[in-house]
């Protein structure tokens, strides 16, 4: 979800809708049994790029390529986590939260993709998941968070060949047989509709791969056929998986697999029929293009018939693989947008690329009004509201399955000036948990079938095309200091959130 997004600097100049004051919520307004924890990324926290055998991935190449990361930074070091992993476990247990989402890297685990095991890496990830369950915290483990191997890229153009599926699948077995005693929830991909779409259409996160006239620094790919090949062997890939899982591990291990979907909500920007299904078409070419296969088996109509020869078909085994094939849905929600149909064909003209495919055009402003106050990010604005239509959306097409939100949060700008002291009033962040929380709670009342929350971030972290301009965290890192972590505000905030009652 946390791709930059086309640049919206003129919305500040219209007018702001601040989003209402929240009554006072805590966890135990939640059901009895509702996880409360944080989320992290191998590649945007841990840093160590180069130590105990790891391998380079897409985005090493990536982020030290010049002009693809905003502040010419790199995650070399990033939040330090690698080594501070315990100092950061014992917050999340000062916080009171009951789990953490983290990913592995797979270039830890296999240095080149494939091949020989690194047993270092394997020792790390024991150690912290050991450490965490030392401290009643449980693992919720993603396995792939867009940090390809590099080795993969260069060997067969990794996501666009059908070889991946066998190389993935391989490496998550590989992770059951080592952590899947202790790990019970597994993600296999986290947003894999940002890093097709962003990777393969756009350009602007790794491997940097388009086609659009407008943006001459991708030297090569096709943003009409490569995010679909992409999203195609992900889900293949997640239901080769999901079968080997299912059929050697499940039974002994217990655990469940899941997908971290980038979801923004879509209010029609009118109550003319025709954006009305603008917004569902733009729904359809994100949640519903990687939901609907694992749900129903197929893309949904829409894609099949915009889309036309460029969308890949599923076997009909491959179908059935897809079917059911998920045992919960991950949400990453952070904001909402308004859509409007599309009446030209001038951006796909000017682009010739998948994004113009829905028909809809997605803003987070409609003519002069803003959808909610802006946080740092240029995409992201504060539209609590849009929790709670989200989660009824999943509830009503998709047979109300278990739902995990597994990131949400907000942005503060990383200035350069201000002092620590000052960095660490983020009222604003309070505010936004208050109202998102308090949004996913009403749909919960409504009989939604959320089981747990995690919100992104526990630490600032390097955050991918955008570096360290901007601050996602609960805790400061001090970037200058050796990376030493100070609570933030929102700390205090949670703390009182999810103490126990008396």
């Amino acid at each position: 979800m946390r791709g930059i997004f086309i640049a919206l600097a003129l919305t500040a100049l219209f007018e702001i809708q601040i989003c209402p004051s929240h009554s006072q919520i805590h966890r135990a307004d939640f059901p009895n049994g509702f996880i409360f924890g944080t989320a992290t990324s191998a590649f945007q926290h841990e840093g160590a790029v180069k130590e105990d055998g790891r391998g380079p991935s897409v985005w090493d190449t990536f982020s030290h390529t010049f002009g693809k990361v905003v502040d010419l930074s790199n995650a070399d070091v990033a939040a330090d986590q690698y080594h501070r992993y315990e100092e950061d476990i014992q917050l999340m247990k000062d916080l009171g939260m009951d789990a953490y989402r983290f990913s592995i890297s797979w270039t830890r685990i296999f240095p080149y993709g494939t091949g020989k095991i690194n047993e270092a890496g394997v020792d790390h990830y024991n150690k912290l998941i050991n450490t965490l369950l030392a401290k009643g915290i449980e693992p919720y483990v993603t396995m792939y968070h867009w940090d390809l191997p590099q080795a993969l890229e260069d060997k067969y153009k990794g996501w666009l060949s059908t070889e991946i599926i066998k190389d993935f699948a391989n490496y998550a077995e590989t992770c059951f047989q080592k952590f899947g005693d202790r790990v019970k929830q597994w993600i296999t991909f986290n947003e894999p509709h940002t890093f097709a779409t962003q990777g393969y259409d756009v350009g602007l996160l790794a491997p940097g791969r388009c086609s659009i006239p407008l943006r001459p620094i991708c030297r090569a790919g096709n943003s009409a056929t490569e995010p679909y090949i992409v999203a195609h062997n992900v889900l293949r890939s997640h239901a080769a998986v999901a079968d080997i899982y299912r059929k050697k591990y499940k039974n002994t291990q217990g655990g469940s697999l899941g997908i971290a979907f980038d979801v923004i909500w879509f209010e029609p920007a009118t109550k003319k029929q025709e954006d009305i299904e603008a917004a569902q078409r733009a729904q359809d070419f994100q949640l519903g293009w990687f939901l609907d296969p694992l749900t129903f088996g197929d893309y949904p109509s829409s894609m099949r018939s915009r889309v036309g020869n460029r969308l890949p078909k599923f076997s009909p085994s491959e179908s059935a693989s897809l079917k059911g094939s998920l045992d919960f849905v991950g949400i990453n929600h952070y904001t909402t947008y308004y859509a409007r149909h599309n009446s030209t064909n001038l951006i796909a003209t000017l682009l010739n690329d998948s994004s113009a495919d829905s028909g809809a055009v997605t803003l987070p402003f409609n003519g002069i009004k803003i959808i909610g106050e802006r946080a740092n990010s240029i995409w992201l604005y504060i539209y609590p509201q849009g929790m709670r239509s989200l989660m009824n959306y999943i509830k009503q097409k998709y047979g109300n399955p278990p739902v995990f939100i597994t990131e949400n949060g907000m942005d503060d700008p990383n200035f350069p000036f201000i002092s620590i002291k000052d960095a660490l009033k983020d009222e604003k962040r309070i505010r936004y948990y208050s109202g998102y929380l308090s949004s996913l709670l009403a749909s919960i009342k409504d009989g939604c079938n959320v089981k747990g929350y995690f919100a992104w971030s526990l630490l600032d972290n390097w955050e991918w095309a955008a570096g360290y301009t901007c601050r996602f965290g609960l805790y400061f890192v001090d970037y200058k200091d050796n990376q030493k972590r100070y609570p933030k505000q929102s700390v205090e905030w949670f703390k009182n959130f999810l103490k126990p009652t008396k």
